[in-house]
């Protein structure tokens, strides 16, 4: 199976990176330049780019947009013990959006990274 790429602007690639591999898991698989980063964490790759800088994500769109960190698109990480989980980030002064919610498929809370990207980390329901 090909690996899925992820990218994600944020404000210090350097921060974003210690972030995801110290608390989430993910390993650093390479970091040519201070404006990149490439971690993996099983079969997803996740590109963490500053804003500025000559790479091609960080260029500005015809309209004058520029990429810039935050939003509501996300990836989830599916997590055996979610509230064991967030009571260990909660400990490390990591911030949420939200408490833990609860639907049919399980449960699930949005952590913010460093630059306010958001993940939602997700406890499959009992039997799934």
């Amino acid at each position: 199976m090909v690996a899925v790429s992820v990218r994600y602007i944020v404000d210090d690639v350097a921060t974003a990176s210690a972030f995801y591999t110290e608390h989430l898991g993910f390993a650093e698989a390479m970091e040519p330049a201070p404006g990149f980063a490439m971690l993996t964490r099983g079969e997803l790759r996740l590109l963490l780019n500053s804003p500025g800088g000559p790479g091609g994500a960080a260029q500005a769109m015809p309209d004058g947009r520029r990429p810039e960190p935050g939003g509501w698109n996300r990836f989830q990480i599916e997590v055996p013990d979610l509230a064991e989980m967030v009571d260990k980030l909660k400990a490390a002064g990591i911030p949420f959006r939200n408490e833990i919610v609860e639907g049919r498929g399980g449960k699930q809370i949005l952590v913010d990274d460093p630059s306010g990207n958001a993940v939602e980390l997700f406890e499959p329901a009992s039997g799934r």
